[in-house]
Order: structure tokens, then C-alpha cells, then sequence
């Protein structure tokens, strides 16, 4: 099975500042893309390739595509509500309403989600996709089509939860899986949509929620799938305080001691959040090669904490970003998560906390390692897949900051002038050019009426 794409034919840009991410910087460089690889990057003029489509990258940064490592793609349709909650009580109040999700409302906010994450420079989103309910339509083939007509790649981390209110959950009994059902559904999804490719544009990882709404039967089932099946484990931990008296006064230990006992520290591995961690923790997640998916904005808006990304950086952990759902970071784009990391690091330990090319890193190569695609994405360098964003930073304000990596990561977000994914044009001027852009954002709107049974006003 391959759902890469096809040829793209072949690419060159010239005359912009290429940031490689895995190595050299040019200030003036050129790119060379043959069937959506990546076949030439250097300093200086790019030669004459017949037949080639050009893009003038004079007055542009290049970088590689951006790597979203969490996200809730269906929360789209419930952005801007239980404002000034805790995580519980959003969690809780949200749970009413997403129990009437369906197949068409996935697909609808799928187009949208992903079409924001464009046009915000991200060719790669990982989904957290956690809530099945029964007779629903198939819910995981409605966000590969659309992703796939989005033109992004996917990796759809096939949640689940086993744990309803009556069982000490927070969940409504309505929207859990039973164990065995819950573990049977991963499979499908992995069987059915996991492309193990090279260029492969749907990935498949087992994600059972968190603690507090999956059973440690779900947690080491899902464990041993995945690792039978050769895809990645993904889950929530030690987002907030809560939850680590939670696990302190139900498992009698941290939330990362939890997750080891499960069988849950290793290289195949990655946790979103991983807000409050000790330094005895931190070791252990660098030492099992566990990887870390942080989502500042997020964490910001529900007054969790603030990730220790410089101590997990500095133990070699790998750490990449993530939105997370847009119902808790409305509106955020994955480009603004850069600005957010180097503040939140900043605030923190100081302004050597983190520089505007780690905060990259994170965006890119980080979190290409943390899907276990480091191979594949997140450099630009021959050799691997032409996911490639290109931001004018010669317009009015950027112009006059002489270093394009800093104009990106200290500022607003510079234009989008182009987005390839294996080459292939999805963003061009700021505008989607794969769905149209006006069709994505209907499409949101409707998957939030029939959601929320809300009208225009």
C-alpha cells in the first residue's frame, strides 16, 4: 500500500535564505526538487534545469515545512467556549457537546483544521483523534480524505478512552469505547489507513487518551498493538497539578512512573504536554529516548504551567510543537507556536533560554524525530521529502531585521508565500490553492452548527 503522492515533476527556488534546520544556512541559496525529493540545496545561483518550474525566493526564508505533533482537529467546531476553565472543567463541559460528533462533522473540521495549519506553514499534522462514538460513521476515513484533499500529511494518532464517568473517568459513559472495542478500532485504523512509505502522506499511532480516561488495560493493549503492528504510541501526560495528585491518590505514583509501569517510556513513544516534570522524570523520559509534544499556547489559555523545555532539551529529549485542539488555542497557528516556545522558555529561565533557531528546531526537525519521520522531514537536505515553506520577509517591519531566522520566531508571523508539500503547490500568496479557501472555512462553520444545533446570527 503507498497513498504517496505522485510526481510533482520538478521545482527549483532561487535567491532565497535557505535555514536548513540540519545544517548550513544560506543567505542566498537554491533549491532543486525532483518527484517531490529534495535533489540539490547550496549557496548561490541555481543552475538551469529544462523544463523546470522556477520560484523567485528573492525577499523569501526557507524553511522546512512545519511539524504539528498534537492536535484535536475536531475541536474546531467548539472554539471560544468554557473560557475560564480549568482543563477538568473544560474537559467537562466540552465532553457535552463533542458526544454528538460524526463522520460529516469530522470531515468538516478536518478541511478546516488542516487548511489553517497551511496556511500557517505546517506540512505535517499529527491528530489526536479520541472520541468514537457508536453508530457514528466511519470517523477515521472522514479526516484521511480530508486531509488528503487538504494536501497535508497525516498522522492520525488513533485515540480512544475505556474509562466513562461511572468508572471514575471523566468522560460521560456516552463517548467511551469498551476495552476490547476500543483496541479492535485501533487495528482497523492501522490495518486500513497506515502507510509505512517513505513518502507516505497518513500515519497511524496508537493513542489511548490519558490516565484519567483509560483503563491500564487499554494502556498496555494499545502498548503491545503497537508495537506488533510497528507504528507509534501516543498520550496526554502531566499536563496539570490535577492530574498528578490524581495518579498520586489512585496509582500511588507520578504520572511518568505510571506510564513506565504500562510500558510506556521508549524511542516509539511521545507525550503531549509533560507540563510538570521532575528532574527525576526529565532523566528518565532522555534515557528511554521518550519524545515530548509541547503546546504553549494551550497550556497558557487553560493555566496549566509551562513546559521545562530548556532542561528537556538540554537532556537530549526530543521535543517538537504542537496547537493542540483549537478549542483550547482558538485560532492558533502552528508558526505562532515558534513565537510562543521562545517566550514561554524565556519567561521562565531567562532570555538564554531558548534562541529563535531552537524554537525552529522544535518546528521542524524536533518534531519530525518526535513522529519518528527525522528520516524523511524536517531538514532540507537532499535526500529527503520536498516539504518546503517559504515566508517573504521583505515586506514592510520585517525588512528591517537583517536576520530572517529572528524575523520569523521574534515577530508576527511574516506572509506565507509558498507551501510544498512533495513538491506539490498547497499554499501559494497566502492563499490555500488545493480546496478552495472559502469552501475550508464553510466547511468549518457547518461542522460547528451541526455540532453545537447553532444557527447563524
Amino acid at each position: 500500500m503507498s497513498t504517496g503522492q505522485s510526481s510533482a515533476g520538478t521545482v527549483v527556488i532561487d535567491g532565497a535564505y535557505i535555514a536548513t534546520v540540519g545544517g548550513a544556512e544560506y543567505p542566498v541559496g537554491h533549491m532543486v526538487i525532483e518527484d517531490g525529493r529534495i535533489t540539490r540545496v547550496g549557496s548561490g545561483a541555481a543552475p538551469e534545469v529544462p523544463g523546470a518550474r522556477r520560484i523567485d525566493g528573492r525577499g523569501c526564508l526557507a524553511t522546512p515545512g512545519l511539524v504539528n505533533t498534537h492536535n484535536h482537529l475536531y475541536q474546531w467546531a467548539t472554539q471560544g467556549l468554557f473560557t475560564d476553565g480549568t482543563l477538568f472543567e473544560w474537559l467537562v463541559g466540552s465532553y457535552e457537546i463533542w458526544h454528538r460528533l460524526d463522520a460529516d462533522v469530522v470531515a468538516g473540521t478536518t478541511t478546516a483544521g488542516t487548511a489553517w495549519l497551511a496556511l500557517s506553514g505546517c506540512s505535517t499534522v499529527s491528530d489526536h483523534h479520541y472520541i468514537f462514538p457508536s453508530g457514528r460513521g466511519d470517523i477515521a476515513a472522514a479526516e484521511v480524505e480530508a486531509a488528503r484533499a487538504v494536501g497535508v500529511r497525516l498522522d492520525l494518532a488513533r485515540g480512544s478512552m475505556d474509562r466513562g464517568h461511572s468508572q471514575g473517568g471523566l468522560p460521560p459513559d456516552s463517548v467511551v469505547e469498551t476495552t476490547d472495542g476500543a483496541l479492535a478500532g485501533t487495528a482497523a485504523a492501522v490495518d486500513t489507513h497506515h502507510d509505512p512509505a517513505f513518502d507516505s502522506m497518513t500515519r497511524v499511532a496508537a493513542a489511548p487518551c490519558s490516565p484519567f480516561s483509560v483503563s491500564a488495560e487499554l494502556m498496555r493493549g494499545a502498548a503491545e498493538l503497537a508495537r506488533e503492528k510497528g507504528v507509534r504510541l501516543h498520550t496526554h501526560l502531566a499536563e496539570t497539578l490535577d492530574e498528578e495528585e490524581k495518579c498520586a491518590a489512585e496509582f500511588g505514583c507520578t504520572p511518568v512512573e505510571y506510564a513506565e509501569k504500562l510500558g510506556w517510556l521508549g524511542e516509539d513513544v511521545w507525550f503531549a504536554h509533560a507540563v510538570h516534570l521532575s528532574d527525576a522524570a526529565i532523566a528518565r523520559i532522555a534515557e528511554t529516548g521518550t519524545g515530548i509534544a509541547h503546546c504553549p499556547t494551550s497550556n497558557a489559555r487553560l493555566g496549566a504551567g509551562i513546559c521545562r523545555t530548556t532542561e528537556l532539551l538540554a537532556a537530549g529529549v526530543p521535543v517538537g510543537l504542537g496547537v493542540d485542539g483549537p478549542a483550547s488555542s482558538e485560532l492558533t497557528p502552528l508558526s505562532g507556536e515558534i513565537h510562543q516556545a521562545l517566550l514561554m522558555a524565556r519567561a521562565r529561565k531567562g532570555p538564554q533560554a531558548l534562541t529563535a533557531r531552537q524554537a525552529l528546531h522544535m518546528a521542524t526537525l524536533g518534531g519530525a524525530r518526535v513522529l519518528g519521520r527525522h528520516a524523511e522531514l524536517g531538514s532540507l537536505e537532499a535526500g529527503k521529502l520536498a516539504d518546503v515553506a517559504l515566508w517573504r520577509v521583505d515586506g514592510f517591519g520585517y525588512d528591517v531585521i537583517d536576520d530572517p531566522v529572528v524575523a520569523l520566531a521574534f515577530g508576527p508571523t511574516p506572509p506565507l508565500e509558498h507551501l510544498l508539500v512533495g513538491g506539490r503547490t498547497v499554499v501559494e500568496r497566502d492563499e490555500l490553492r488545493t480546496v478552495p479557501q472559502q469552501a475550508a472555512a464553510e466547511a468549518g462553520r457547518a461542522a460547528h452548527r451541526r455540532l453545537t444545533k447553532e444557527v447563524d446570527r
